[in-house]
């Protein structure tokens, strides 16, 4: 069977469905027929929501990834607790619902991320729950010019703390999948990672990372770091105090850390402002049951708004990108005010 498919909503997310309910059935051949229009559109919106395609079980969802063409890969390195399911699918972070979820580019702290994110919807919310999206080229044309200017030419160093079983947080063979050192060791080897086993027998990771990157196939810019998440600002002023009283010129010894590449701290006043454009351009994606939205996990951000609970959201990530890719990225960088 043929399926017609409807735009309903020209915009951000791209929003498509069935023209009638007994095409529903027919998404999957669809988008593996049209992967390369599906493509194109993807680099253009960076977010496009299939709803009413009955995709809400892990099993659809790995094959509405596999018919876009993409190999599922596993949340290794992810420093969120989320739980996996058969067939390299996982569920959304599994924070408490009364928290928000900053919005973030999945795996930018990592020298690998995926290219493509696929979620979709098992279990709508009772309350709230939404999923914000911001466009990464947009934040980075919304931010100060100085303070863009200067995160480029300073990189991030991003530092992790990662237990052997006893800690906060998730261990390093809950964040590698695997109990072999070697294995993590092999994973993490990088330019500008390091790795370093500590005595108490976890693993302290760092990584130096640019600021921002160039889309391989859209050519634009982006935001493209997770430097306002990473910082414990990121917390309640009173646990954010309670931190640093804690961590007192030890910060490198916290669960994780940032600052710029050359160990100059960042100011917080920066970081507020860089959540302050991404909470001002955020546009929230309420949850149907059996939505499938597909994101470019480089031309847009995510994160979660607090939730009256049940709620179930499941992903898959394909195409993995890697540092080797972009080369060209500050050979051919823009001016990102467009002047």
């Amino acid at each position: 069977m043929k399926t017609s498919i409807l735009c309903v909503k020209q915009g951000f997310p791209l929003v498509l469905e069935p023209e009638n309910r007994l095409e529903a059935a027919s998404l999957l051949p669809w988008i593996k027929e049209h992967s390369e229009s599906l493509s194109t559109l993807l680099a253009r919106y960076g977010a496009v929501l299939f709803r009413g395609f009955g995709v809400d079980d892990p099993s659809t969802l790995r094959l509405a990834a596999e018919s876009f063409g993409g190999t599922l890969g596993r949340y290794r390195d992810g420093n969120s607790p989320r739980t996996s399911l058969p067939g390299d699918v996982y569920t959304s972070t599994e924070y408490p619902p009364g928290l928000f979820i900053s919005l973030h580019n999945e795996l930018s702290y990592a020298p690998r991320w995926p290219a493509r994110l696929f979620f979709c919807c098992a279990t709508a919310p009772a309350g709230g729950g939404e999923t914000p999206l911001a466009d990464s080229r947009v934040i980075l044309q919304s931010l100060e010019r100085s303070l863009v200017i200067e995160f480029q030419s300073r990189k991030l160093k991003y530092i992790r703390n990662l237990h052997s079983g006893n800690g906060y947080g998730k261990s390093w063979q809950q964040t590698f999948e695997t109990t072999d050192r070697d294995e993590v060791s092999r994973y993490v080897s990088a330019p500008g990672s390091q790795l370093l086993w500590t005595d108490d027998g976890g693993v302290r990771i760092i990584n130096v990372r640019p600021a921002t990157a160039v889309h391989p196939i859209a050519g634009d810019e982006v935001w493209f770091n997770q430097a306002d998440q990473f910082h414990p600002s990121t917390h309640p002023p009173d646990v954010y105090e309670s931190l640093q009283l804690l961590y007192e010129g030890r910060e490198d010894e916290m669960p994780q850390y940032v600052r710029f590449a050359d160990d100059g701290e960042i100011d917080v006043s920066s970081l507020n402002h860089i959540r302050e454009v991404i909470r001002e351009r955020m546009v929230p994606v309420s949850w149907v049951q059996g939505d499938l939205l597909i994101l470019d996990n480089m031309l847009v951000c995510h994160g979660r708004m607090p939730y009256t609970p049940p709620r179930r959201i499941l992903v898959a990530m394909t195409g993995e990108l890697h540092d080797e890719l972009f080369e060209y990225a500050d050979s051919n960088r823009s001016d990102p005010t467009g002047e």
